[in-house]
Order: C-alpha cells, then sequence, then structure tokens
C-alpha cells in the first residue's frame, strides 16, 4: 500500500517544542545531575547547591531552545519548513516538495517513532524530525496503516 499525504507546511513553533521535548526525553539522565548536585545540601547546608542546580538546568533548557531556533534559520534545513507531501510505504518515506523534487528517507535511517494525541513523530537525529499530523492523512485506514509499519520496524511500542 502507498499512502499519499495532504501538503503540510511544519511551523518553527511546532518543531521547537517538539525537538525540546524529544531531546530532553532522550537526555532523562541529565535531571539525575541536577539531583546530585541539590544532593550536595546533605555535605553544606546551603541554599546555592539549589540555586546552582537551577541556575545549570535552566541553562542546558536554553541551550537546546537556541540550538532548535537556530536550526529553524539555517540555509540547509529551510526545506523542513516548506510544504511538503510525503509518500509512505513499506519500504521507504518519500518527502516530495513537489511533483519532480523529493527526497526518499528509508525506515532503516529513522531512529524512533512516537504517536502522539493527534500526531505522528518520526526522529531521524536529535535536529531533525518528521511530523505527521493526522489531519493529512486522507482517511483513518492510512493513518493505521503508517502506525502498523511503524510497529513492525519497531518504532513505537
Amino acid at each position: 500500500m502507498n499512502v499519499k499525504t495532504k501538503k503540510y507546511k511544519l511551523e518553527s513553533g511546532t518543531y521547537i517544542k517538539l525537538a525540546l521535548k524529544n531531546v530532553l526525553k532522550q537526555q532523562w539522565w541529565v535531571s539525575l545531575i541536577v539531583l546530585a548536585i541539590c544532593l550536595g545540601y546533605l555535605w553544606i547546608d546551603n541554599i546555592w547547591w539549589f540555586i546552582g542546580a537551577g541556575i545549570g538546568a535552566v541553562l542546558y533548557i536554553l541551550f537546546w531552545l537556541i540550538q532548535f531556533a537556530g536550526v529553524t534559520q539555517l540555509e540547509q534545513t529551510k526545506m523542513l519548513f516548506e510544504k511538503l507531501a510525503y509518500e509512505i510505504t513499506s519500504q521507504q518515506i518519500l518527502i516530495k516538495l513537489n511533483a519532480k523534487q523529493g527526497m526518499p528517507i528509508k525506515w532503516d535511517q529513522i531512529k524512533r517513532g512516537h504517536i502522539g494525541k493527534d500526531y505522528i513523530l518520526l526522529t531521524v537525529n536529535k535536529a531533525q524530525l518528521i511530523h505527521l499530523p493526522f489531519r493529512i492523512f486522507n482517511s483513518d485506514n492510512e493513518r493505521k496503516f503508517v502506525e502498523s509499519i511503524l510497529k513492525r520496524k519497531g518504532l513505537v511500542k
């Protein structure tokens, strides 16, 4: 089966929010470092352990926020934020700018997938995401077919 979606433009704000959420999920262990710094309070009784950990956490989140905001401005990634259509098969995802220009992505290039409340998110790397809202699919059967491909490939559980 070949699933052809409607054209969709990923907004930069949506991209930044999804990418930040994705990287924080991937790097959950950073919260353990913040917690370890806070536990310094048990060693030396001082409020600065909590302030330092808070500042570090804010700077960490700010670092990734700036990175993802910068991606939206780069010339190399402008294609991610244009109106694109997708052709999805069990072999690949074809990202089409128009009828003549497109880029195939094999399923083995996808690191992980996530099925949200109203979207499917495919992670190629930390900065490259494929966001497929349910509204771009022509029918529920097409969406369910894509979800079954993701489950069969082991990208979602």
